[in-house]
């Protein structure tokens, strides 16, 4: 079975997956919460996204020479972040990856884990 990283097209495809996954939080009412969280220039988030995912669906590991190391839970712990939060950021995910049309399989795959992600990184309970 190919990597996420070979099924979506490689750094071009995860770089539009990332690029539709801002362009979703920046355009929908649902996000409007996570958004505001966010700097004004969404580009930097979205180039360092779009590194993480890389590594982290198969490719390239770039983004520890970049930006050095990562604990996700713990870049997010200045931020107020509930079930809402955290659907509303599953939710942009989710059409990103049905903009870019990846197949059902793969975005139930990810999903599960975009899933488990993004519950730790829960700041609070609800």
């Amino acid at each position: 079975m190919e990597s996420p990283y070979i099924q979506l097209g490689r750094e071009a495809g995860v770089k539009l997956l990332a690029e539709r996954f801002y362009g979703f939080m920046d355009t929908l009412p649902e996000a409007s919460t996570i958004r505001a969280m966010h700097a004004g220039d969404l580009a930097p988030m979205t180039e360092k996204l779009a590194v993480f995912l890389t590594g982290w669906m198969g490719g390239p590991e770039r983004y520890r020479e970049r930006f050095g190391r990562v604990i996700i839970p713990a870049a997010h712990e200045p931020f107020e972040i509930g079930a809402a939060e955290r659907d509303s950021w599953l939710l942009c995910m989710r059409r990103a990856l049905e903009s870019v049309e990846a197949d059902e399989e793969l975005t139930e795959l990810l999903m599960s884990s975009f899933w488990q992600m993004a519950d730790m990184c829960r700041t609070r309970s609800d």
